[in-house]
């Protein structure tokens, strides 16, 4: 399906635009944190995502008894924060979209970190919620900043690609294809493709397999 962005250049983007997302943040330290980690599996039997979000990192918040173990989204100061801050390989492992989905219902908006696995990465645009990454000195830096100050703002520039917090700036980096999506409203693909019903009719109707009848009329949807 080809798709005209230049549709929307006039802010009828079919998603909301995600330039800039501010916000508290609260750490999340460690390397190749997997997404068995951030949602474990027993989790993936749901129907719907409501609700997953309390069982974010659940089997590093708590013990077996369910008592709480020391871990940041268990902590007072962190409530509320939107700015998930973490380092390298942050989602790797299987691909499960319950990852992100576990986050953004607990209150995440946007990951800053070293690097993302890719797939996570895709699970998270599908989302809205950008990957952002920066230099490890400069994750580093912010996490210590976020633990001494957790109720200072962080702002995430994601069309400049920045990272502002207190008297810092961290040059930042947004993939391409991401930033493009979040930016120009593009990122979610059931949204983008009702906002073209008529190529994506047009698409059903060229396939050999699709009878002309299967196709509904987008002026009749209307």
């Amino acid at each position: 399906m080809s798709v005209d962005h230049d549709q929307f250049a006039n802010g009828e983007a079919p998603a909301e635009k995600v330039t800039d997302v501010a916000g508290t943040g609260i750490p999340v330290r460690g390397n190749d944190v997997d997404t068995d980690q951030i949602i474990p599996a027993r989790f993936l039997k749901v129907v719907t995502f409501d609700g997953l979000g309390q069982f974010a990192f659940f089997d590093q918040r708590f013990d077996d008894d369910d008592n709480e173990k020391d871990h940041p989204f268990n902590e007072e100061q962190y409530q509320g924060a939107n700015v998930l801050v973490v380092n390298s390989n942050f989602g790797c492992g299987s691909s499960r979209e319950h990852a992100p989905q576990a986050l953004m219902r607990w209150g995440i908006d946007v990951v800053v970190g070293e690097s993302f696995a890719e797939i996570f990465a895709g699970n998270c645009l599908a989302l809205g919620i950008p990957t952002v990454t920066a230099s490890q000195e400069a994750i580093e830096n912010l996490q210590d900043f976020v633990a001494a100050d957790p109720d200072a703002e962080i702002d995430v520039d994601v069309e400049d690609e920045k990272v502002h917090y207190g008297d810092t700036t961290i040059d930042a980096s947004v993939s391409d294809a991401q930033r493009k999506a979040l930016v120009e409203g593009v990122w979610d693909t059931t949204a983008l493709m009702g906002a073209n019903a008529n190529a994506v009719a047009d698409t059903a109707r060229s396939l050999p397999y699709v009878p002309d009848d299967h196709v509904p009329d987008p002026e009749e949807e209307a």
